[in-house]
This record gives structure tokens, sequence and C-alpha cells, in this order.
């Protein structure tokens, strides 16, 4: 079974192409489920109609059956809720913003 710290790294090689920054620093990823039956992932948005959602979720698909080997069904869903902020993000990439 593939560790929750592995799925992580495989999802911070995919970067927000407006901000320039990974899903994963920018707290995107609002669900991490992994169990037998597959790896099941929920991503937010930094905006309600944001048009980049397709795009991230199916480079977060590929980023992560790429590194289980397709061993594992994997599945992201963009959610609705909840809203985004940038409290969300990571103290790093609050600094690479410029952001204090």
């Amino acid at each position: 079974m593939i560790a929750r710290d592995d799925v992580l790294d495989a999802l911070r090689s995919v970067i927000d192409p407006e901000i320039g920054l990974d899903i994963v620093d920018l707290g995107l990823v609002e669900r991490l489920e992994i169990s037998d039956d597959g790896i099941r992932i929920g991503l937010i948005m930094t905006t309600p109609a944001c048009p980049q959602g397709e795009l991230l979720s199916r480079q977060a698909e590929a980023a992560v059956a790429g590194r289980t080997g397709d061993s594992l069904p994997v599945t992201v869903d963009v959610l609705p809720a909840p809203l985004w902020s940038p409290d969300r993000m990571s103290a790093s990439a609050r600094r690479r913003l410029g952001w204090r």
C-alpha cells in the first residue's frame, strides 16, 4: 500500500499554472483517502469558477498513478466546498509569494 506522504509527494509535482506553486503547498488538497480499493483525492480550487479545475484534476490523477504504477485506481474530485483562502497555504508558499 502506498503511504500518504508518497501520494502528497506525487501531488507536489502538480503546479497551479496561474500561481506557479504546487497544489499541496497551496492547500488545494482537501481530502486524501487511501484504501485497498484505491486512492481518492478531493481538490478545491482557489476560486469557485477556476478554469484550471479539470486540468489540475487530470494532472493530479496522472502524478499519483505514475507513483503507484497503476496498481491502485486513482480518483480525483474537484469539490465545491470548502472555499479556499490564503490561510490554507503552507508557510513556504507564503514566503515564495512574498507574503508574511
